[in-house]
């Protein structure tokens, strides 16, 4: 049973920085792609940020140049490093993992940014 499971979501105030990791287990088969997504309240969830096996990453436009998202293959873990956070960037963050042909998501960690 592949779980993967978030963590590093908090309160900040707008300008603060924040570290969210996601560690993936349960599985034989490697890990494809990996990302971060988010939701905000009565919003669509949102791609922030993926990366590859191979280390090629995508990142939405707002957040370019603010997160940067990175994986330890050995540790089967994926972290997305938050920087100059704004208000707009509160949501509930979910990660995401394609594995042996499935997309997997965690349960989400809340991230909150006071102005």
């Amino acid at each position: 049973q592949v779980q993967l499971v978030e963590s590093g979501g908090g309160l900040v105030q707008a300008g603060g920085s924040l570290r969210l990791s996601c560690a993936a287990s349960g599985s034989s088969s490697s890990i494809n792609t990996m990302g971060w997504y988010r939701q905000a309240p009565g919003k669509q969830r949102e791609l922030v940020a993926t990366i590859t096996s191979g280390g090629r990453t995508n990142y939405v436009d707002s957040v370019k140049g603010r997160f940067t998202i990175s994986r330890d293959n050995a540790k089967n873990t994926v972290y997305l490093q938050m920087n100059s956070l704004k208000a707009e960037d509160t949501a509930v963050y979910y990660c995401r993992a394609h594995i042996g042909g499935y997309d997997y998501w965690g349960q989400g960690t809340q991230v909150t940014v006071s102005s």
